[in-house]
């Protein structure tokens, strides 16, 4: 009787356990509390818990279930069908909020429709979706976001007709940009694993106040995966594992990630391998961009030869691993201690824009070897978060960061048996203190302060190829120099009206420079570069909806980059026909920004967005003819070469205009589309105007879109505008081997588009396979400005499998 008893009780418990229904989000895997579950006539209706659960036992299994909730699409499914699912439901959240969160502008959690700054949120589903190779990938398959290529381990974004260091990189809040971020293009944004990437925001405009120096242009923020904790006593233990394949380059990528969590603490581990071949470019385009012929070198000896396949982009090809490895102890509801160690390193990799470089007459290719050693990225992270009622905050944050950059670069010319390397090592330090404060009613006061120490190690060699023998040789930097930088910003949001928000903030920045130039190779006129400078930036802003579904917003700001040791002490970098010698004498450049926007919602059906947008610059760090020991031309590397140096030489203005379509159809039918305009003028002292070197063209896409609850689609065109050879940069006048010739045989960069497609099929809850195509047409062509061909048609496979 005890036995049966038992049975019974055993299988009533099984079966309210099978009834229980777990509610989680589809793209971090937390859980979800107050999804409304109900049948088809509304008869009977569940709500999860706090622990994201459902009790399912008023349901039958059969019967039609549907789940909401106000942030997330509509789920439909049945009790039988989610059983096989292992009792859980992942939720995808809406395309479209008005109470989006988002962290970027103040580094504390806002509602994104408070905020008069323009930002783009990129979550994890629309990055899986997407399927990039790399972050650089990332934002340009955003359609905002113009990237230029120089090779193919390589990326380097342009925003509001800036770009390199007048850009912010930062991840997990701390700061990429270093002391050797330099104004040619940078590729550091390569070293994030998408993979790992929970969401990224992109700031338009300057983002000083907040960022400090370098954050003229915009900031890109890249936000990874935290450690997911259990929501009982039980040991959770989850994660995911990818592969993809792509046939431009066969590429061949693996990731793996897992989830250990408890009640109080989790952890997560995350490796990725990529191995991408030479890139293939498409066959319809401009016959110039052929890679017809390159250099071998055989028993130490270098030969031109013919490429038998003039599309393939020979060498371009290399290795990449990434690893993530985070903790995070929670004690109880105030605390938050995260740590998080990343490291990133390539293979080698060609420069691939300096091997196609032709000879003076023409006839063969200067270039034997021109490579970047390994790019190697260490950080480790430290934060810890209170949050409740402190006397002077309701949240603190405190950040102590570590970061270890290498980077190299290797050239030989064609037949030359000497191949010279610079090698360099920064040390950077973050310290960030971050406080809010939500007590004063209407009003909420985001305040703190940030040091950063940056040290640089730089050296050079001469390796003769022939004879083994190495020498030493002239470094790229000052060895041993350093960049610090001390800060203190205040920022405010002040709600005075339901409808109406203003934020206003100040920041106060002091660098200091300092270095010594060793004269064993050259002789400089000068001994060290000692700058000490300070920068006041500022902002002022307003969200208005004058209607419920019209938004309204004006931001005025200010932005400043102050020199760092690549301007100030750059020893001889070679370009073609010049070469770029130290100047110490130099300042902070200052942007002024205003721009103005407006959203319309329409009945939930349609939004249109649209930005306007002016920024100038004054005292702007440009590259000019520069006297060097009082002469204009010096012989570097057995060539008569134009002295130049960065200098307070210019000022420069910017505008335009970024617009944005959605459009829903019904359930399943969806189109959006961007368009992105930039103007940009360069003018000297003395009057003179240049078209500005990293003024995108005219770029968009547009993509129509169907879904149901396991099959999405993406039928896209991407497009880019045409400029003129007038409209180029002089620096980029002088690159003809890079762009096609028109019909006076100048250089221009044409239009293009292309036609693509991209699918992702749930087959399960947690097996998921992507299939796209892109560049259906097969299209030859070049962005702006990118050294390297851009891929021809190219089929992408991916599967994913969540435990």
């Amino acid at each position: 009787m005890y036995k049966f008893l038992f049975a019974v009780f055993f299988l009533m418990t099984m079966f309210s356990y099978a009834q229980e229904i777990t509610v989680l989000d589809a793209d971090s895997g937390e859980v979800i509390s107050n999804v409304a579950v109900f049948n088809r006539d509304k008869s009977k209706i569940a709500l999860s818990n706090f622990d994201g659960v459902i009790d399912g036992s008023i349901f039958t299994d059969k019967e039609r279930l549907i789940l909401r909730h106000l942030g997330y699409e509509e789920y439909k499914s049945t009790i039988q069908q989610i059983r096989r699912q292992g009792q859980k439901v992942y939720l995808i959240m809406k395309a479209q909020q008005l109470d989006e969160v988002v962290m970027s502008v103040s580094k504390w959690e806002q509602q994104k429709r408070d905020i008069p700054n323009r930002i783009i949120s990129i979550d994890a589903r629309s990055i899986a979706f997407s399927s990039p190779q790399t972050s650089a990938d990332l934002l340009q398959n955003s359609g905002k976001v113009f990237v230029q290529k120089s090779q193919l381990g390589g990326g380097s974004p342009m925003i509001r007709g800036f770009a390199t260091n007048r850009l912010l990189l930062s991840v997990d809040g701390v700061r990429m940009n270093n002391a050797i971020f330099r104004g040619g293009n940078i590729q550091n944004v390569i070293s994030i694993d998408p993979f790992t990437i929970k969401n990224t925001e992109v700031i338009f405009g300057p983002g000083s106040v907040i960022y400090g120096s370098d954050a003229i242009g915009g900031v890109m923020n890249f936000y990874t995966k935290k450690p997911i904790l259990s929501q009982n006593d039980t040991l959770l233990v989850h994660g995911n594992v990818n592969y993809r394949f792509a046939s431009v380059n066969m590429e061949n990528t693996v990731h793996a990630d897992v989830n250990i969590g408890k009640k109080d603490w989790s952890s997560m581990t995350s490796i990725t391998y990529n191995n991408f071949q030479d890139l293939r470019m498409g066959s319809h385009g401009p016959d110039s961009y052929l890679r017809n012929t390159y250099v071998r070198t055989v028993n130490g000896v270098d030969e031109l030869v013919n490429n038998d396949s003039p599309a393939k982009q020979i060498p371009t090809g290399y290795d990449q691993i990434n690893l993530m490895q985070k903790f995070l102890y929670k004690p109880n509801s105030k605390w938050d201690l995260n740590l998080g160690a990343y490291y990133s390193e390539t293979s080698d990799y060609s420069r691939y824009d300096r091997l196609i470089r032709p000879t003076s007459d023409g006839l063969g290719l200067r270039s034997a070897e021109w490579y970047y050693g390994p790019q190697k990225w260490f950080m480790g992270n430290a934060q810890l978060q209170k949050k409740g009622n402190g006397k002077f905050y309701d949240g603190l944050k405190l950040g102590l960061a570590y970061q270890h950059f290498e980077e190299s670069r290797s050239n030989r010319d064609f037949q030359d048996a000497v191949l010279n390397t610079t090698m360099e090592k920064v040390d950077a330090l973050n310290m960030n203190i971050d406080l809010e404060n939500k007590k004063m009613g209407n009003f909420r006061l985001y305040y703190g302060t940030e040091y950063i120490y940056n040290k640089v190690r730089s050296n050079g060699f001469d390796l003769n190829i022939d004879t083994d023998n190495k020498t030493d040789a002239a470094s790229r930097y000052p060895d041993g120099s350093a960049w610090q930088s001390l800060a203190g910003y205040v920022n405010g949001e002040y709600k005075a009206k339901p409808n109406f928000t203003i934020m206003t903030g100040l920041r106060y920045s002091h660098v200091w420079v300092d270095a010594v130039f060793d004269d064993t190779f050259y002789d400089f006129p000068f001994e060290t570069a000692d700058l000490s400078t300070g920068a006041l930036t500022g902002s002022l802003g307003f969200s208005w909806f004058p209607r419920a579904n019209l938004q309204i917003t004006l931001n005025g700001s200010t932005g400043f980059r102050a020199p760092n040791i690549d301007d100030v002490g750059k020893i001889f970098d070679s370009e073609p026909g010049s070469v770029v010698v130290p100047n110490p004498d130099l300042e902070p450049e200052y942007a002024y920004n205003a721009e103005i926007g407006i959203q319309r919602n329409i009945n939930d059906k349609f939004i249109l967005k649209g930005t306007a947008y002016y920024t100038y610059l004054v005292d702007a760090l440009v590259r000019r003819d520069f006297s060097y020991n009082g002469v204009s031309e010096i012989e570097y590397g057995g060539e008569l070469s134009n002295v130049q140096a960065i200098q307070n030489a210019a000022k420069a203005y910017v505008y335009g205009f970024e617009f944005g379509l959605e459009v829903y159809l019904n359930e399943q039918w969806s189109l959006s589309s961007n368009l992105t305009i930039t103007e940009g003028v360069e003018e000297e002292d003395d009057g003179t105007e240049t078209p500005a070197r990293h003024a995108a063209p005219t770029f968009g896409d547009f993509h129509i879109v169907w879904k149901n609850q396991r099959l999405r689609t993406d039928l896209f065109v991407n497009y880019n505008g045409e400029i003129e050879y007038n409209d180029l940069a002089m620096s980029e006048q002088s690159k003809e081997y890079i762009y096609a010739l028109d019909e006076n045989g100048d250089p221009y960069a044409p239009s293009w588009y292309t036609v693509n497609f991209r699918s992702q099929y749930d087959i399960t809850n947690r097996l998921k396979a992507t299939a796209s195509l892109e560049n259906i047409t097969d299209q030859r062509y070049r962005t702006y400005s990118s050294g390297i061909v851009a891929p021809g048609q190219n089929l992408i496979l991916g599967i994913g499998y969540h435990f």
